[in-house]
């Protein structure tokens, strides 16, 4: 089973998050995006609370791909300062990890 299977978090305004999804698989920077449509963020910024309406991108990749994706998403996320949190596979679908890691350009 591939050791390197990621799982990254990334919030988007509900109208750019198709975009970047299709951006990080057409790039190969992911095997898979799911786009959760909506989600209530509540966070704090620049000292205050805010709330927003976001959507969840979920994208299944490679640890060997996290700078990459962060690059693409510094030059077409709308957001200075975006969610980008890469949380580690520890276990799953062998068939399905195999594939995730080899839809993911192997060299990053």
């Amino acid at each position: 089973m591939p050791a390197d299977a990621v799982v990254c978090l990334v919030t988007a305004p509900v109208a750019d998050a198709p975009t970047l999804a299709a951006l990080a698989v057409e790039n190969e920077l992911a095997a898979c995006a799911n786009v959760v449509p909506l989600v209530h963020s509540i966070y704090r910024w620049q000292g205050a609370v805010q709330t927003d309406e976001e959507s969840l991108l979920l994208l299944k990749t490679t640890s060997a791909a996290i700078p990459a994706l962060e690059q693409l998403l510094g030059e077409h996320h709308p957001y200075d300062t975006f969610e980008l949190v890469a949380l580690d596979v520890s276990g799953g679908s062998a068939s399905y990890l195999e594939w995730v890691a080899a839809s993911v350009d192997p060299g990053l």
